[in-house]
C-alpha cells in the first residue's frame, strides 16, 4: 500500500514543531544513556508502526554503530536472551508499558524494574524520551508523513 502525505504538519503548525522541539531537547538532556535513547525511540515506533521514525532511528543507531543484530531482533527483545542488558531490557519494558497502556496505566512492576536500573533523574529522563517519541509517532503517522529514506528512493 503506498500512502500520500495527508499534511506538512511543521509548515502548518510552526509553533507545534517549535514546542515539541523543545520538549523532544530537554528530554534527550537529561542525562539517559544515548543508546538507551535510540532503543527507545524504535521501540514505540515500531508498535506505534511509525516508518517515518523507525526510518530516522534505525539510522541514527547505524550511524552511532548499534549493532545490526540487536536492531533486528529488538521487536523480540524478550527472547533474545542477554542481547540486551538488564537496564535496557527494564526500558524497553517500560516504553512498551507506557506506549501501549492496554490496561489503562503502568503495571507497577514494570515501573519498579525500570526504577531497579535507573535512578530517579534518569527514570524522569527516559519517561521523557518516551513519552516524545510517542508524540513524534503520533504526528507522524496521523499526517502520513513519507520515511527521508523512501523519499529519497523515489526522487532519485
Amino acid at each position: 500500500m503506498t500512502t500520500t502525505p495527508r499534511m506538512e504538519m511543521w509548515k502548518v503548525a510552526p509553533a507545534v514543531a517549535k514546542g515539541m522541539y523543545a520538549f523532544q531537547k530537554a528530554a534527550t538532556e537529561q542525562g539517559l544513556d544515548p543508546v538507551v535513547q535510540e532503543l527507545v525511540k524504535i521501540r514505540a515506533s515500531q508498535l506505534n508502526k511509525c516508518a517515518y521514525c523507525l526510518d530516522m532511528h534505525l539510522a541514527d543507531a547505524r550511524k552511532n554503530g548499534e549493532d545490526q543484530l540487536r536492531l533486528d531482533l529488538i521487536v523480540a527483545w524478550e527472547e533474545a536472551g542477554d542481547l540486551f542488558t538488564e537496564r535496557e531490557q527494564a526500558a524497553l519494558a517500560l516504553t512498551e508499558a507506557v506506549t501501549v497502556l492496554t490496561d489503562g496505566h503502568v503495571p507497577d512492576e514494570v515501573y519498579q524494574r525500570a526504577a531497579t536500573h535507573f535512578d530517579e533523574n534518569e527514570l524522569a529522563a527516559l519517561i521523557a524520551q518516551i513519552t516524545a517519541i510517542n508524540a513524534w509517532n503520533r504526528f507522524a503517522v496521523t499526517t502520513r508523513a513519507v520515511p527521508q529514506t523512501l523519499a529519497d528512493r523515489r526522487n532519485g
